[in-house]
């Protein structure tokens, strides 16, 4: 995961997961990639392992602030869960180290689903022919023909956002009428580092965007809870760390039959955990390396999502002990609704 010393007690979704697992009496260890390391052929990594005996508050907050930890270089291989929750972009090398654990570990997501979907091309690169699913997506880092794309689009609007990016970090709003800055636009974002070419994502502006997308949490290729993001002010993101706000939401009939047609595709892919997010019935991303929202969802409808997930995690290890290399996860699907 990304740094303890930055998690959010009041709002963080990987804590929520962490403190479920210390209070069934799970042994719990957390780590960062670069804590990796291969000694002897043997993968390990330096852990923080919660000590074992302590009480765990029933406060996520006191847990947080009180929980004790102590230092341990230990084998991947020794886990049964592998929870991946490193903010994005991934470091490819980090797959490279796992790639050595994952028969022996249950790695969520898989390495092979993470290497395929760790970025925004994943969704992009979805085969929807008549667009019923995923608006019009451009991914490229040639200006003239990202510029091209723009001018002959049928609409006055269209998005704008880098490939790596996460948290609506760099996601801007396009116009036609503004063309004469455009090309400075997107030079920026093509050749915002040094000696480095990135490649940017241009989609289809749909309407309502303006009021905010739809989150949806998929366990296993089943909706487990879902919100409506509200941006800002003045401000075209709606993600909750961009400043926008949160209401309860009960999923559509549309929406099911696309959580089933991606679900079933992100259960093949190995990404058995991910956030999706809907604008108006189109599937506009799949976030599938630490997606948030669990508390806002908790609190929207007064759950406690991280007992699913947990309870997910349980029946995998069961399984996958009993049932040795013949275990699949997707044998397990929960046909719950959100």
């Amino acid at each position: 995961m990304y740094p303890w010393e930055r998690v959010n007690p009041s709002q963080d979704s990987t804590l929520r997961l962490i403190h479920e697992s210390a209070k069934r009496g799970h042994e719990v260890s957390i780590t960062h990639p670069s804590n990796l390391t291969i000694r002897d052929s043997v993968t390990l990594s330096l852990c923080k392992n919660i000590k074992q005996g302590q009480k765990t508050p029933s406060s996520i907050k006191g847990f947080y602030n009180t929980v004790a930890f102590e230092t341990e270089m230990r084998p991947l291989r020794d886990f049964d869960v592998i929870f991946m929750r490193d903010n994005p972009p991934m470091d490819g090398l980090v797959l490279n180290f796992l790639d050595s654990i994952k028969d022996d570990v249950f790695i969520i997501n898989a390495v092979d689903g993470l290497r395929e979907a760790n970025n925004k091309i994943y969704t992009a690169a979805y085969y929807d022919p008549d667009r019923e699913l995923i608006p019009a997506t451009y991914v490229s880092k040639n200006l003239e023909y990202l510029l091209r794309i723009i001018q002959d689009s049928p609409k006055d609007k269209m998005i704008m956002k880098p490939l790596d990016g996460f948290g609506g970090r760099g996601v801007i709003v396009i116009e036609k009428a503004a063309m004469q800055n455009i090309r400075s636009l997107l030079d920026f974002y093509i050749n915002r580092e040094k000696g480095v070419s990135n490649y940017v994502i241009l989609q289809e502006y749909i309407e309502g965007a303006e009021e905010g997308d739809v989150r949806i949490l998929m366990l296993n290729g089943e909706p487990i809870g879902a919100l409506r993001r509200r941006p800002a002010k003045g401000d075209a993101r709606s993600n909750i760390s961009a400043g926008g706000s949160v209401e309860k939401y009960k999923l559509t009939k549309s929406d099911k039959i696309l959580c089933e047609k991606i679900g079933e595709k992100l259960v093949r892919d190995g990404i058995y955990y991910a956030g999706l997010d809907l604008i108006n019935g189109k599937l506009i991303e799949v976030n599938v390396m630490s997606p948030g929202t669990i508390t806002d969802i908790n609190k929207l409808n007064k759950v406690k999502l991280q007992e699913k997930i947990i309870d997910y995690l349980e029946r995998v290890t069961v399984e996958r002990n009993r049932l040795k290399g013949d275990f699949r996860p997707e044998d397990l699907v929960d046909h719950a609704e959100a």
